[in-house]
């Protein structure tokens, strides 16, 4: 499947990956196109690594250069916001985006502080769900951090219940669970169409 449609297919952490797969045949974007992706992936980051980190694009064009690492990505429409994402998640996403196993071999790290756009989100249960619906549990996330551990244990402990406000397990029960941290204001939740 073309890189693009599947990251206008999926749900919310789809945005990158395009940079786990092969370069698409696209050209990068120049001038202001260009800059408006770099400023939307680095909303993403801590203050620590906006100077310094890698920008690519959806198509896995590198937009900025960077050292070894974490890896920024702008929002693409419609899909939850821009992130930044360490070496274990660019692994995790290469197996989401092929529906293959995973389980990390170290503490992964992804940063989310822009938070998901207005019109984004995921299903807290369902790792493909494209919409919100009254039986996937959709989430609009707020500034947060994610967090991949080998350690199932954690997760068992932490578990899904994003209504508490504080950590929650997304996707729990599948190979690509992952702890969410809220680390800010929740914005309004999108409307479930009936």
């Amino acid at each position: 499947m073309h890189i693009l449609a599947q990251v206008m297919r999926c749900s919310g952490v789809a945005i990158a990956v395009a940079l786990a797969l092969p370069a698409a045949a696209q050209s990068p974007p120049t001038g202001a196109e260009r800059d408006t992706m770099i400023q939307s992936a680095l909303s993403a980051a801590p203050p620590t690594l906006r100077d310094t980190v890698r920008v690519a694009d959806w198509n896995g064009n590198t937009l900025r250069d960077g050292p070894a690492g974490f890896t920024c990505l702008p929002a693409p429409p419609g899909l939850a916001g821009p992130m930044c994402v360490d070496e274990v998640w660019m692994a995790w996403i290469q197996a989401w985006s092929s529906k293959a196993p995973f389980t990390p071999t170290r503490v992964g790290v992804a940063y989310m502080l822009a938070g998901d756009s207005a019109t984004g989100g995921a299903s807290n249960t369902d790792p493909y769900a494209a919409t919100p619906s009254a039986t996937n549990d959709w989430m609009v996330e707020g500034p947060h951090i994610m967090v991949l551990t080998p350690d199932r244990a954690t997760l068992d402990a932490i578990g899904p219940h994003h209504h508490l406000g504080g950590p929650y397990v997304m996707w729990a029960g599948t190979p690509y669970a992952h702890i969410m941290v809220p680390a800010g204001p929740r914005p309004e939740q999108r409307s479930i169409p009936r």
